[in-house]
């Protein structure tokens, strides 16, 4: 009998391999029959989290770079919300990536993002990255294909750099269809709470949905590595998408075993008064 594939292996992208969206499901929830069942699961996941990440910052030896990329409403900030929910934020920095300012594009493109680099023990996060640039770039012709073809490589040796300078790098694709988009689009305009998230670009994004899934295959397919693993995850269902991200983290976090450095030495008749 063949061991069951953890959640890491399930979505990771081979490296060296052609990932194919139309072919993963973005309806899976694995084992999963109801939300419930799944919100269990997770609230367990958060509890070996939380102990985890207090070990990993004491710890003071890596720091975990998470790369959140998606279409719109693909559920970037739902992940960080629920996903981080109760761990330490002295621990956690987000970093959300807007369209770059005069300055950073008077720099090479991955100025402003290696700026934003995790320091050891802290877990980064960004919502959107790098890969804005072989992704929006590419699809609005920002700049010529002869530039962008080149950042793949320069990606890869960038990340390569970060991985041999301690920072363990976890990269997810959250994989949702266009009805889905559409379903959550129109969900935001009907809200009065939250119509304020819905732009008239979002639609002209939206109509570009067979040139972004085109660049997004080339980046998965071109820069998931074995020290900077893509993985593409099921995100019609939020509740499912939330436990695939945080398992694979706490799955991380227990290879890279921190331990609580040794305390200093003859402690034991010390009494504080």
């Amino acid at each position: 009998m063949y061991a069951e594939l953890s959640l890491y292996e399930k979505y990771a992208v081979v490296p060296g391999t052609r990932v194919d969206l139309s072919q993963i499901d973005p309806n899976d929830t694995g084992d999963f029959a109801t939300k419930k069942d799944a919100r269990k699961a997770l609230k367990k996941l958060r509890k070996k989290l939380v102990d985890l990440q207090e070990r990993f910052y004491a710890w003071d030896a890596r720091s975990i770079l998470i790369v959140l990329q998606a279409m719109d409403t693909g559920g970037k900030d739902g992940t960080i919300e629920h996903v981080m929910q109760g761990t330490n934020p002295q621990g956690v920095e987000v970093t959300s990536f807007k369209v770059p300012t005069a300055e950073e594009l008077a720099h090479d493109f991955l100025w402003r993002v290696h700026k934003a680099v995790p320091p050891r023990r802290m877990i980064g996060i960004f919502n959107r990255s790098h890969y804005e640039d072989v992704l929006v770039v590419r699809v609005h012709n920002l700049v010529p294909e002869t530039v962008w073809r080149k950042r793949y490589e320069q990606i890869n040796d960038f990340e390569r750099l970060l991985s041999e300078n301690g920072v363990v790098l976890l990269k997810f694709y959250l994989h949702i269809s266009r009805d889905e988009q559409a379903r959550r689009l129109q969900a935001r305009l009907d809200d009065p709470n939250k119509r304020w998230k819905f732009s008239k670009g979002d639609l002209e994004e939206r109509a570009l949905w067979d040139d972004y899934m085109a660049a997004y295959t080339d980046a998965l397919s071109l820069c998931s590595t074995p020290h900077a693993p893509w993985f593409v995850v099921p995100a019609n269902h939020k509740w499912y998408r939330n436990y695939v991200v945080a398992s694979i983290l706490v799955e991380t976090l227990e290879q890279l075993n921190p331990q609580f450095p040794p305390p200093e030495e003859n402690l034991d008749d010390v009494v504080v008064v």
